[in-house]
């Protein structure tokens, strides 16, 4: 199983030095991936409920930065050699298909084939307000852009008519660098399932507590929707993202949970692995950059090496 972690993309910590430092000091210390996050507009004022983290309020004051993230992930192609490069999720309802993936496939290109391309389809009713953007169609728009990269991937001379979008007979290059660019299908509930089993090399959730038995289960769900979408089910891989925090002494163990010394962390990703996670990537929880980045190395120097 791979691990990977994610970028100081927002708050005090956001700027250039910090994220050279931090997927440097990752590619050196052996982590598969960093991750970027997405985000476009900070309202002052949010009132829907956060999903991805202990209780319901955004993490990220809005008078913090919050750096855009294919344009992270593009200056991080050329400050690194090996590590790949991930978004977790690009939401794509707030932008057109033909421009953002042009910027994907590009740092694909331009990276030798590192991008690991995580989408969605958003949660902020704020942000969608903002940028324009229907939210109650937001799953009609995420399925029509898939099926727009799909034929962006895979045809020489790309045409399209959908509910949203259309384009008649136009090129598009770059494509993948290699055989591949991974998409990555994020939510966490069945019409992500379902997305992901009509569309994605992975099922890709970010869940703040998840056991891996329920994980393996919604798996299943990816899967069988895999075979009603007349594909193999094996082509549709489990991927996650799961909050950390590595602490001094032994913690009491909950199952979905990882929290714990490096020694615990090991035993608990180990249970994820075994019910086929391939690749996870980690948000330490730490408030402050320094005191992140000594939670990582330590993860990195006592635990990364003994999982598999």
């Amino acid at each position: 199983m791979d691990l990977g972690i994610f970028l100081p993309v927002s708050g005090r910590a956001a700027g250039r030095d910090t994220l050279i430092e931090t997927a440097q000091r990752a590619e050196e210390w052996g982590f598969a991936s960093v991750w970027a996050a997405d985000r476009v507009v900070l309202p002052w004022q949010i009132d829907t409920e956060y999903p991805y983290a202990e209780g319901s309020a955004f993490i990220v004051p809005p008078d913090r930065p919050f750096l855009e993230c294919l344009t992270v992930l593009a200056f991080l192609a050329g400050a690194t050699e090996r590590i790949r490069l991930g978004v977790s999720v690009v939401v794509m309802p707030f932008r057109h298909p033909l421009h953002w993936f042009r910027q994907a496939t590009s740092i694909d290109a331009l990276s030798a084939g590192r991008l690991l391309l995580g989408v969605g389809i958003g949660w902020m009713a704020e942000e969608f307000a903002a940028l324009g953007v229907d939210r109650t169609k937001r799953g009609r728009i995420a399925d029509e852009q898939l099926a727009v990269i799909r034929t962006l991937l895979d045809d020489e001379h790309c045409s399209y008519r959908g509910e949203f979008y259309g384009f008649d007979d136009i090129a598009f290059l770059p494509k993948a660098h290699g055989e591949k660019l991974p998409i990555w299908v994020g939510g966490e509930g069945e019409a992500a399932q379902r997305r992901a089993g009509r569309y994605g090399d992975a099922w890709f959730p970010y869940f703040v507590r998840v056991t891996p038995e329920a994980l393996a289960a919604g798996h299943a769900n990816v899967r069988r929707f895999a075979i009603e979408a007349g594909r193999d089910p094996a082509d549709v891989g489990l991927d996650c993202c799961l909050p950390v925090e590595v602490t001094d002494r032994p913690v009491p163990q909950e199952a979905d949970k990882l929290r714990g010394t490096p020694e615990q962390l090991v035993e608990a990703l180990g249970r994820f692995a075994d019910v086929g996670v391939g690749h996870i990537g980690l948000q330490f929880m730490v408030p402050r950059y320094p005191d992140r980045m000594a939670q990582i190395q330590r993860f990195a120097e006592e635990a990364l090496p003994h999982v598999t």
